[in-house]
């Protein structure tokens, strides 16, 4: 699970297309010579997808492996989370909740009549990219989850373990029984034998 970028933009109708206010990425994972390329792809998703997602909604638009979570506020600030395919919706939407947030208080109504691209900068987004890297670490309900699934393989590991000493288990008692039918045929077979001789 990855997040690949986040971006931070703007949307209006006094706008023909979303302006990016911040943007960060993690490029590691691409060669050096690709890094410019991806980081412009990055870009056209957020603007396109922000473009195309209505006021208060949040979408999750899939491009090839990877998955772009979209979420436009009523008052027009928006915000992305690219991210591979694996990584959870519900994580990436509370990032974004929680990012556009954050970037509102910082700036208060600053954002509103910004046109300039990534004109203002919010550092806090570097941190977001790097806490949310692992969604089980970053989001306590995942984190829980993730215990939780855990906890399950345990158990089935446990049970399975339970049932393979059960086959054991059965075959002692299956030894017992014999043994028992060899015990009272000892016991009878030395009563006879005993019965023939009284010692006083």
């Amino acid at each position: 699970m990855k997040v690949v970028g986040l971006s931070i933009l703007r949307v209006g109708r006094d706008l023909s297309e979303p302006v990016p206010l911040a943007m960060v990425n993690d490029l590691s994972s691409f060669g050096y010579f690709q890094r410019q390329g991806v980081s412009e792809m990055l870009t056209f998703f957020s603007k396109t997808f922000t473009k195309r997602t209505q006021p208060g909604q949040r979408q999750s638009v899939t491009h090839e492996s990877y998955i772009v979570h979209c979420y436009v506020r009523s008052d027009g600030l928006a915000g992305t989370v690219t991210s591979d395919l694996e990584y959870p919706a519900r994580v990436a939407f509370v990032l974004l909740t929680q990012m556009l947030d954050e970037f509102a208080q910082e700036y208060g109504d600053a954002w509103k009549k910004e046109i300039r691209t990534e004109s203002m900068p919010f550092p806090k987004m570097d941190e977001y990219l790097e806490k949310y890297q692992n969604p089980a670490e970053a989001d306590k309900v995942t984190k829980i989850q993730k215990d939780l699934d855990e906890t399950t393989e345990i158990l089935h590991k446990t049970i399975d373990s339970v049932l393979e000493r059960g086959v054991k288990l059965d075959a002692l008692v299956e030894r017992s029984d014999d043994l028992s039918r060899q015990s009272k045929m000892f016991y009878k077979q030395a009563k006879k034998t005993n019965s023939c001789c009284v010692i006083s």
